[in-house]
C-alpha cells in the first residue's frame, strides 16, 4: 500500500509536451498559498488555473525533471509569479508557514511529513495492481481452481484451494478472479474483453499438479473454475497529467462497479488503449451528444436540426491495456453515461 501511495506522489512535475493554448488564470487568483494536508496538486492548482490538469505547465517542469521531483509538503508556501512575463508557480525556498500563517524557515522529517499526492490515492488504489479485465485468449493456459479442500462448494479466509497450472514455486501470491460481462465497442459491437470480476487472494502452499493454495483474502464466493493471476508487486508509476501526443476519440464502453450512471470520482472503461496510443496520465475531454430538435419551417414542414455536442468534464487514464483503458472521472458538470465521447482536450 505504501509503494502503491508513493507511486501517485511521484506524480509531481513535467511540462505538457503538446500544449496547444496559453493558461488561464481564475479571475483575481492569490499571489500565494499555504499547502494544507488533504490537498492535491490538481486541487492546489485550480485556485491558480481555470484547468487545473494543467499544473505541470505553470511549474515550468520538463520530463526529465519527473525523475527527481522536488516534494511539495503541507506548510509549504506557493508563490504566483510573473517575473518573467508569464505565469509560474513556485515554492518559497526554505520557508514555511508554520502553521500560523507567518513564513518561518523549515526543517522537514520525511519520515512523518505526508508529501503533497497528484490527485487522490485512496480512489484509484483498489483498480491499480488487481487484474480489471479479461483480454481475448488470456484465459487459455491461466490456472484454474480445480478442486477444495474437503469438497467444499464455497472457499473462504483460510480454506484451502487446489489449482492446475501452477507448475512451480516461482510466484507465491496470487489473485483470483472470474470473467464478467463483455465490454463492447460502441462504434462495432466487437467484444472488446470482459471485465475481471475480483474474487481475493491467495498464497501458494506448495507448487504442483495439482497446486495447493490458501486463500488469504475471499471477497467473493470462490469455488472451482476460478481463475489464477500471478499478483504483480506494486510497480512506481508517474501519474502525471498530460494532453495524449496524438489525436484521441475514444468512447466510454463502461462504468465500473455495473452501474449505469457515474460521475466525480467514477472509474469509466474506455474503447481505446496503448496500441491508439493512450498512455498513464493522458487526460481526455468528456463529450454528450445531444438529441436534435425539430424546428418549424416556414413552409409548414418540420425540420431536424442538430444540437452541438457538449463538453461536461475530464477524465485521467490511470491504466493502460492494449486495447482498453481506465480513467478516474476527475470532473464533471453531469452524470456519465456509456456512449460519451472521450477525446483530447
Amino acid at each position: 500500500m505504501v509503494r502503491i501511495i508513493s507511486a501517485l506522489i511521484l506524480a509531481v512535475m513535467t511540462v505538457c509536451a503538446s500544449a496547444a493554448e496559453p493558461l488561464q488564470l481564475v479571475d483575481n487568483p492569490p499571489d500565494r498559498y499555504i499547502v494544507v494536508k488533504g490537498d492535491t496538486l490538481w486541487g492546489i492548482s485550480g485556485k491558480f488555473l481555470k484547468e487545473p490538469w494543467r499544473w505541470p505547465e505553470i511549474w515550468r517542469m520538463n520530463r526529465d525533471e519527473i525523475k527527481n521531483p522536488h516534494w511539495i509538503y503541507p506548510g509549504d508556501v506557493i508563490l504566483l509569479d510573473f517575473s518573467d512575463g508569464a505565469p509560474r508557480l513556485r515554492q518559497a525556498k526554505g520557508l514555511s508557514s508554520g502553521g500560523n500563517g507567518r513564513l518561518e524557515p523549515k526543517v522537514y522529517s520525511q519520515a512523518v511529513q505526508e508529501v503533497i499526492p497528484s490527485i487522490p490515492p485512496n480512489v484509484i488504489e483498489p483498480f491499480i495492481s488487481r487484474p480489471l479485465i479479461v483480454e481475448a485468449g488470456a484465459e487459455a493456459g491461466e490456472a484454474v481452481i480445480v478442486a477444495t479442500a474437503e469438497d467444499r462448494m464455497v472457499l473462504g479466509n483460510g480454506d484451502e484451494a487446489f489449482a492446475s497450472g501452477i507448475p512451480d514455486g516461482s510466484v507465491e501470491r496470487w489473485h483470483l478472479y472470474r470473467a464478467g460481462k463483455a465490454l463492447k465497442d460502441p462504434d462495432t459491437g466487437e467484444v472488446l474483453a470482459h471485465e475481471a470480476f475480483f474474487l481475493g487472494s491467495a498464497r501458494l502452499v506448495r507448487p504442483g499438479e495439482p497446486a495447493t493454495l490458501r486463500i488469504i483474502q475471499a471477497r467473493q464466493e470462490i469455488g472451482r473454475g476460478d481463475h489464477l493471476r500471478p499478483a504483480p508487486p506494486p510497480e512506481i508509476t508517474s501519474y502525471v497529467p498530460h494532453r495524449p501526443d496524438g489525436e484521441i476519440a475514444a468512447k466510454v464502453v463502461s462504468i465500473y462497479g455495473g452501474v449505469s450512471e457515474g460521475g466525480t470520482q467514477s472509474v469509466i472503461a474506455l474503447n481505446r488503449g496503448g496500441k491508439d496510443g493512450l498512455e498513464v496520465g493522458n487526460v481526455l475531454a468528456l463529450f454528450r451528444n445531444r438529441v436534435s430538435v425539430a424546428v418549424d419551417m416556414e413552409n409548414g414542414r418540420r425540420s431536424s436540426m442538430p444540437i452541438p455536442e457538449e463538453r461536461y468534464g475530464l477524465a485521467f487514464v490511470f491504466r493502460v491495456f492494449d486495447g482498453i483503458a481506465y480513467a478516474l472521472v476527475v470532473e464533471s458538470s453531469k452524470s456519465v453515461i456509456v456512449g460519451d465521447s472521450a477525446r483530447n482536450p
